[in-house]
């Protein structure tokens, strides 16, 4: 599994629609052949900062997004809302997706 973290810093003016924005390029993405998740998630202590957490189920999936329109059409929709140069994490892990938490559970 190929697993991506983004961390956005957003401009002020497009944090509260920033979700908004995002939409078609994260339903798209969501309904890719190779998409495992696809995340997003706001900062409690700053409300300009994205974390977007993503999956795929290989490179060629991977690789499959990032020629893809909808890929495109996104960066040139988020290249006018960002602050600064997102950060990236991109790793390969072993599985196909989450796994349970050995260490929490719910009480009974």
């Amino acid at each position: 599994m190929i697993f991506i973290a983004v961390r956005f810093d957003v401009r002020p003016e497009h944090s509260d629609n920033w979700l908004t924005l995002v939409d078609e390029f994260t339903r798209a993405t969501r309904n890719e052949p190779g998409n495992l998740f696809y995340d997003w998630s706001r900062s409690v202590d700053d409300p300009t900062k994205y974390t977007l957490l993503e999956a795929f189920t290989d490179a060629e999936a991977g690789a499959a997004h990032v020629a893809s329109d909808h890929f495109k059409a996104g960066m040139e929709t988020l290249a006018g809302a960002i602050a600064s140069t997102p950060e990236i994490i991109n790793v390969e892990v072993p599985g196909q997706g989450w796994s349970a938490m050995a260490e929490l559970s719910p009480r009974d």
